[in-house]
Parts: C-alpha cells; structure tokens; sequence
C-alpha cells in the first residue's frame, strides 16, 4: 500500500519504522521545526529526524491549505496512517484517500480521549490502559476502533517509561491492522459507546504545582504522570524544587511519625527518604532538584540542605 504516513512526538518513531519496514511510505506528515533552548534555534520534530534516517520525504506544512493538500494528492496515497500528530483533518484532507485514515491512541477508547492519555491513567491511578487503532473521524478521537490492546499498570510507571511501553505496543497493533488492510480484510468496525467516553486535556506547566493539600497518593502519581513534562515543583522559600521520585510512607512501618502541616517536612527517614506531610498521609521524597541545579537523591540533598526538615513547602519565605 501507499502510505502518507503522520506523526510528530517520539511516541511515533516505532510505529513509523513499522509501516516503512513493511509499506511504502511515500512521506512523512509532520509539525514544523520549533523553536527550542536558550539560543531559541529551529528543532526537527523527533519524527522528522526518524523519517530522515529512513530516507522518506518530509512534509511539514504549517496548515493543511489548498497548497498542502496538492502535495498529498500528487503523491497518489492510498492509506493514511497516524500516530500522535496533533491537528485535526478537514473531510477534503480525509477525501484524498481511497481507503481513508487510520489513527493509533495510547489508551483504551472512549476512555481519556484527547492528547494526554497516558499521564490521565497514571494520574488516575487505573490498573491498566492500552492502545487503540480507530479510523479517523472529523472529531478528536471518536473514530470506530479497529483494534485494541491492552497493558496492565503496575503502579510505578512514569510518563516517559509508559509511553515508551505503548509506543512499541502501537507499533505491533497498527502492523497488524495494516496486514489485513493489505490482505484486503479490515477489521471490522466497532462503534464506540459515548456513554463511556472520558476525556483528557493538554498538560501546561501550572499542573505540575504541588498542591499540599491532596493526598500522598494523589500527588505519587502525579510525580510520575508529570515525568518527562510538566514535573511537579514546590516552592522552598524563594526556590522551586522539583520532585522527581516519591512513594507514599508505609505508616504501618513506624508510628513515631508525627503530623504536620500539609507540605511540612517533618524528619530524614533513612529506609524512605524525606518525610513530607500532606492533606492525608506522608509522602516519602527519594529524589529531588532545586531548579537550574543537579538532580540530587535525598541523601546528598539533605547533607547540602542539613536545616531543610522542619521547613514547609509551598509557601514561600516569610509566609508560615
């Protein structure tokens, strides 16, 4: 088959060198390059780089125009294949394709419908999620599922540790889907029930803000839905800290503990890490960074910061 394939995050190279491995790709479809670091210079999108590195075209229009759609149409692409591209495709892009459009999301639809699934089932503390391929519908995400898989969760996933995970499980379901495309089987279509549909948004930095008041469990999870982007901070005084590993305290393991104020660090456990309070139970902090400086495990950060228990996060100098 003849293949435009579409993507633009790193969660798409597998499923990009599967199709190329098996398919004709006759161009990738990606964002433009972005302005990125201090010297603010143009950065190819993780997806280009990959296409580069297989030898296929690269299209990087900055909208889907007459012009683009030309460009699509001379190629003469029988299929169109997606995975994390990030716009919406009008009816006249979706007409260019005689087999019409197929699309890989990293959850179980209708489940998390939108572009941060993978951070929404940690945060939610689900026991699995998974990936879907979907025909391509004129609204995010609502497209029949042709396939699904699933993954189980065990409680101690990040962000960028699930997204690679599902990135090669995406890979495998959309090569197979592919294979009955090519045999000339689709798989049949299964509507899905919007009854069920759950919905996620765009993460920006602001979510990353620890708020103290939440649980230790909620704020676990956040750690590692919010690892690679946005990560959680919290204020030191005039600091931000960023927290990069915790696990919630094991009260059952010492009742000597104390309560504190939400965000008050109360001791250094040795078995556990910094002990800090929250609006229910103890979150126990086993990496951290004050920002603009290294990454520390609580050890060496405590030793550098030897009056940093007894402070209380989130609020900053002066405010008690």
């Amino acid at each position: 088959m003849r293949i435009l394939f579409a993507g633009t995050p790193a969660l798409a190279i597998p499923v990009l060198q599967k199709v190329a491995h098996a398919h004709e790709v006759v161009a990738v479809l990606t964002s433009p390059d972005q302005q990125a670091g201090r010297g603010r210079g143009l950065v190819a999108s993780p997806v280009k780089e990959a296409a580069r590195a297989l030898g296929l075209a690269v299209l990087q229009p900055q909208k889907l125009d007459p012009a683009a759609m030309e460009s699509v149409r001379a190629l003469q692409p029988q299929l169109l294949v997606v995975a994390a591209y990030g716009k919406i495709f009008r009816q006249t892009f979706l007409d260019l394709f005689p087999l019409g459009g197929i699309n890989l999301h990293p959850s179980l639809l209708p489940r998390y419908r939108g572009p941060s699934p993978i951070s929404a089932a940690i945060c939610a503390g689900d026991a699995e999620t998974g990936v879907t391929v979907q025909k391509i519908a004129l609204k995010f995400d609502t497209g029949d599922i042709l396939a699904q898989t699933h993954w189980p969760l065990t409680g101690t996933e990040t962000t960028a540790s699930l997204t690679e995970s599902l990135a090669a499980l995406g890979a495998a379901l959309m090569a197979e889907v592919l294979a009955a495309y090519e045999a000339g089987t689709p798989p049949e279509p299964r509507t899905q029930r919007e009854e069920e549909a759950t919905y996620c948004r765009t993460l920006n930095k602001e979510d990353g803000l620890i708020d103290w008041q939440e649980s230790a469990e909620a704020l676990e999870r956040k750690i590692r839905a919010y690892d690679p982007w946005p990560r959680c901070s919290t204020l030191t005084g005039k600091e931000t800290l960023l927290l990069l590993k915790s696990h919630v305290y094991p009260d059952t393991l010492g009742g000597d503990v104390g309560r504190g104020a939400p965000g008050e660090v109360l001791s250094a456990d040795r078995h556990h890490g910094l002990l800090v309070s929250t609006g229910r139970g103890i979150l126990a902090v086993e990496r951290l960074q004050l920002q603009f400086k290294k990454p520390l495990d609580w050890q060496s950060f405590i030793n550098g910061h030897p009056s940093f228990v007894g402070t209380r996060l989130g609020a900053r100098a002066g405010e008690t």
